[in-house]
């Protein structure tokens, strides 16, 4: 592969890098598979290590990536109406859908959009976390202080999950690393994207298990402590029952996250596969797997599937296929008004939501600067 351009200099590559849209993927069947898997997590040990596994950087890790594709330069019309036609409004759409959804199933909705349903948080997060990134790139320690940000936000009860507020702050360390990491173009410095050593992916396989076991062994130690409730980055430490130090666990779990997140990186694939160009098309699983999930969620059908040792295996490979799916062609031409929504009407120049220059994933994945930011 061609050394790609540096992020920002404005120049592009001819090619995509396979790792990106592999990552990609890949976070976003680890999504599919945490929700899916949730009904079984009750009654099942090892189905809670696996769940609390992949929760402790399966978003942290998305957030990473989000936030390397993202610029800080002061936005022009284009990125502005970007954040709108890309992000907002599918937010819009989907929770307007949700809304109908609860009052056909539950016969009650509360079509409250500061308050979004199941998935659609990481959607206002993103919005946010762009609003912001401009602001943040001015100081002189972005991380440091995004890292205060996140701890401190856990101590004030009135941060909570309206706009998705509490998740946006705990989550904003990993997205501004995602864009450090960018911005001093370390990836390219170190030549990364090159270096796939055994004994570093060895080293990545032994920590995920060992890491698992921990989460399977003491798995009513977790329990008891909610750390389920800890991993979500939603609740502040008094609703959470923490102690005062409770701090001090929320940097314990950004640490496991970013060792984690780098763990899962180093074993992402560097080449491209049959299914790396679903990598692309992310948007479109993150938004439709809830619609998919949801009778299983609510009729409780795998709440108390027994034995364990067929249903998870079951389970992770539904997860998969349901990714694929709803990554596939036809499915995107079926949902493309609703997720890629092109509301020309909304803006006095009509042709800031053209097509142009459009992105189809929430992590930015098919914008043109893709093939530069290499890893």
């Amino acid at each position: 592969m061609s050394d790609p351009a540096h992020p920002r200099t404005g120049t592009t590559a001819t090619r995509r890098v396979p790792l990106w849209d592999n990552a990609r993927f890949a976070c976003i069947v680890l999504v599919v598979l945490g929700h899916a898997m949730q009904r079984l997590t009750y009654d099942s040990d090892i189905a809670l290590g696996l769940y609390l596994l992949i929760y402790a950087f399966h978003m942290p890790a998305f957030a990473i990536i989000s936030g390397y594709f993202s610029k800080s330069d002061s936005p022009g019309h284009r990125q502005m109406a970007r954040i709108l036609t890309d992000i907002v409004a599918p937010y819009i759409v989907f929770e307007g859908l949700w809304t109908l959804t609860k009052w056909l199933v539950e016969g009650a909705a509360n079509p409250n959009p500061t308050q979004p349903s199941w998935t659609l948080w990481f959607l206002i997060a993103l919005a946010i976390f762009r609003l912001v990134l401009p602001y943040l790139a001015l100081l002189r320690w972005p991380l440091l202080w995004t890292v205060v940000i996140s701890i401190s936000a856990g101590y004030w009860t009135n941060i909570d999950s309206t706009l998705s507020l509490s998740r946006t702050l705990g989550l904003l360390p990993f997205f501004t690393l995602g864009w450090w990491l960018a911005d001093r173009d370390i990836v390219r410095r170190f030549d990364l994207i090159r270096r796939g050593r055994l004994w570093v992916r060895v080293g990545a396989v032994a920590l995920f298990a060992v890491t698992g076991f921990a989460a399977w062994y003491f798995a009513d130690l977790w329990r008891t402590a909610g750390l389920r409730q800890w991993l979500f980055y939603d609740a502040s430490y008094q609703d959470l029952g923490g102690p005062w130090w409770s701090g001090a666990v929320r940097l314990a779990l950004m640490i496991v996250a970013l060792v984690l997140s780098v763990a899962f990186f180093a074993l992402v694939p560097r080449s491209g596969y049959w299914w790396t160009h679903f990598g692309q098309f992310t948007m479109y699983v993150y938004l439709l797997h809830s619609f998919v999930l949801y009778p299983f969620r609510e009729t409780g059908l795998l709440r108390s599937a027994e034995p364990t040792w067929l249903w998870l295996p079951a389970v992770i490979v539904a997860s998969v296929l349901i990714a694929l799916a709803l990554a596939t062609k036809p499915v995107r031409t079926a949902f493309r008004p609703l997720i890629e929504p092109r509301p020309a009407w909304l803006f006095a120049d009509s042709t800031l939501a053209g097509r142009e220059g459009r992105r189809s994933d929430p992590t930015g994945s098919r914008r043109p600067r893709d093939a530069p930011r290499a890893w």
